[in-house]
């Protein structure tokens, strides 16, 4: 959980470092991060449409705010659309790791828990995780700690259940279109039921059809806000009905009005370390 506020500018609060080459696992983003400063970090999560891994190679110096007053020390993942996360500490170092939720039914062996929930990687990964962690926290550079990681996933990946095929489909169509789809018209595409598609979406992923294609609108959304445009432009260009129903989605996300959104310490990193969104990688 990698920012701090109220600063603006990341490469003065970051060391940030990325995979020198692409990999190899689809829907997959990695990045490292590696505080500047001893000050104490507090930072509010900005909503993504993706799982988020926070490994902690800082020996128990980051913790996580659930947003229901739970706190959580280590390493953890956060779920998609999770209102209220908070991250905080000192000297944090961290390997942030973001999953398409295509991916992450299949990595992480969970997904009905991660709509809207922060656990413990430890809870999910028990031995497999520990092991992995004391191997990132032995690695010599990030390249190294990078491709521990990739190896990881991809071994959980390969033993792990795949998304039903339908599933990635209408995930993918909310990417192209965000505002546009229609939870109808997808389930008559992949030939489901409404009924079924909600049931069987919600199981994999974590979240609806509907706050899942709402959660990446506001993904939108929040990144034009921080690029500079202005709220009455991005409610018309990304398919609000008005700015009042933007104002309503942003406060329902993030909990705070899309002008806060605009200046988030959280979206700062983003041109940094997330060049290629997870969720839009190869997806």
């Amino acid at each position: 959980m990698c920012s701090a506020e109220p600063a603006r500018d990341a490469a003065a609060v970051w060391d940030i470092a990325t995979p020198s080459r692409a990999g190899r696992l689809p829907g997959v983003s990695m990045a490292g991060f590696r505080a500047r400063t001893t000050a104490p970090v507090d930072l509010s999560v900005v909503p993504y449409p993706a799982v988020t891994v926070a490994v902690d190679l800082g020996d128990g110096r980051l913790a996580v705010g659930d947003g229901n007053g739970g706190q959580h020390h280590g390493s953890v993942v956060v779920g998609l659309a999770s209102c209220g996360v908070r991250g905080h500490g000192r000297d944090i170092e961290c390997l942030q790791v973001r999953l398409s939720p295509v991916v992450a039914h299949a990595v992480l062996g969970a997904s009905a828990e991660l709509g809207g929930t922060v656990v413990s990687l430890d809870d999910l990964w028990g031995r497999d995780g520990a092991r992995t962690q004391e191997q990132l926290r032995a690695a010599g550079s990030w390249d190294d700690r990078f491709a521990i990681v990739e190896a990881a996933l991809a071994r959980r990946h390969e033993a792990g259940r795949a998304v039903d095929p339908e599933i990635a489909f209408v995930w993918r169509q909310m990417l192209t279109n965000p505002g546009a789809a229609r939870v109808e018209r997808l389930a008559a595409e992949v030939g489901w039921s409404r009924k079924r598609l909600w049931s069987r979406f919600r199981t994999q992923t974590g979240l609806s059809p509907k706050r899942a294609a709402q959660l990446v609108r506001f993904d939108h959304a929040a990144h034009r806000l921080a690029a500079g445009h202005s709220a009455a432009l991005v409610a018309a260009e990304i398919g609000y009905v008005d700015q009042s129903h933007l104002h309503r989605d942003v406060r329902a996300f993030a909990g705070v009005t899309p002008t806060a959104v605009a200046v988030a310490p959280w979206l700062a990193v983003d041109d940094v370390a997330w060049a290629v969104p997870a969720y839009l990688s190869k997806t």
